[in-house]
């Protein structure tokens, strides 16, 4: 993944870009069959998981003696158990697995992580494996990564790498090969993959541009079809675009994923569709003034579709299924587990178009194709 072309010229405007990170609050297994987050108000919250892939959704809360802190870190497993990691004096962390048992909670302690310096501890997205959960430490010059659940022996320091590190996106369905936007001193933001099962091993995925900041927002293991954040096309101004992994096509940024004044973020990509990432359709989330609403999207498109999010919606979080349905959680009083699906609008036929009036036939130059930027190949 290494050239940079663009579909149309940019505009004049630049959309607002949200750091990357999760929903707030509200976080879904790679299968979708359960998710998790913390409800309550004020005071009195508590862990509550969702079921995701039955008949109805619906809302199992997993209260404690103590109420949470609004801080805790939360990540549901594919066996329907609840990974809570809790800060202790500002630094320390300790983790559980929380489930229902009977009317009660059950709560089965890990143990505990110490980062070797100030700052926040944060988890990785679900792993696909359903099973282990990873937690993520930025220091100063290196960036740490903990397994915190699915070990043998309780929380355990799998890799240190070498730069800052932000982001976080697996490339498989195993949970073996984990992309990082890494920056080392003062240079550039790349994308690199980073194998988890060499000590955290970690070797060049995007690099659009020598300078460019090139940034991995998801990534689809069945298609291959990426999504990307880079000012390759514009320096100094994000742009969203497209790409195959492992390919050597050019990374593409349509006109039509860029809005003036919006912010907008892809986070979720329609599974199965198994080499053929052009027809995989993308949920895209759009913030502005005026509030927050669903994009629809494919690579084979001209155009994003706009449409309503459901009252309620917890904005950012939702899935595909693989024939094309887009689901997204909501709540709201009178519906506090409630799982909203939207199809894709159907394709409007072309308006029919005038007769053309017949022109005389000249030969035209053919235009010279765009050399790529860069013909490196990435790893992957």
């Amino acid at each position: 993944m290494t050239a940079c072309a663009i579909e149309t010229a940019a505009g004049d405007g630049d959309a607002l870009w949200p750091t990357p990170a999760g929903p707030g609050g509200f976080t879904i297994t790679a299968n979708g069959a359960y998710a998790a987050r913390l409800a309550g108000s004020g005071d009195a919250l508590y862990v509550e998981r969702w079921t995701l892939d039955g008949p109805e959704p619906y809302a199992v809360p997993l209260p404690l003696a103590q109420p949470e802190e609004p801080g805790a870190l939360l990540s549901p497993l594919a066996d329907g158990r609840v990974l809570i990691g809790r800060a202790v004096d500002g630094r320390r962390y300790t983790f559980s697995l929380l489930y229902p048992t009977g009317p009660e909670t059950g709560e089965l302690v890990l143990g505990a992580v110490e980062p070797p310096g100030p700052g926040r501890l944060v988890l990785l997205p679900p792993s696909p494996d359903g099973i282990c959960a990873y937690a993520m430490y930025v220091g100063a010059d290196t960036t740490t990564l903990w397994l915190v659940a699915g070990g043998a022996f309780g929380p355990e320091q799998v890799a240190e790498i070498r730069g800052r590190c932000s982001g976080g996106v697996w490339l498989d369905r195993t949970g073996r090969m984990l992309a990082l936007d890494r920056r080392v001193d003062d240079g550039p933001v790349k994308a690199v993959a980073i194998d988890l099962e060499r000590g955290g091993e970690a070797t060049p995925l995007l690099q659009i541009t020598e300078e460019s900041n090139d940034r991995l927002l998801l990534a689809d293991p069945d298609s291959g079809l990426l999504l990307i954040r880079s000012d390759a096309p514009s320096p100094g101004h994000d742009r969203l675009g497209w790409g195959i992994l492992g390919s050597l096509l050019p990374v593409r940024f349509p006109d039509c994923l860029r809005l003036d004044d919006a912010a907008v973020t892809p986070f979720a990509v329609q599974p199965a569709q198994v080499l053929t990432p052009e027809s995989c359709a993308v949920a895209l989330r759009i913030d502005a003034a005026a509030g927050s609403w669903v994009g629809m999207w494919r690579p084979s498109a001209r155009r994003m579709r706009h449409l309503a999010a459901p009252t309620g919606w917890l904005a950012g979080a939702g899935l595909w299924t693989a024939s094309g349905v887009l689901r997204l959680p909501y709540a709201t009083a009178g519906v506090p587990c409630g799982l909203a699906a939207l199809e894709e609008p159907a394709e409007e036929p072309p308006p029919e178009a005038e007769p053309a009036v017949q022109e005389p036939r000249v030969c035209r130059p053919v235009p010279l194709q765009q050399a790529p930027l860069t013909d490196r190949k990435p790893a992957g």
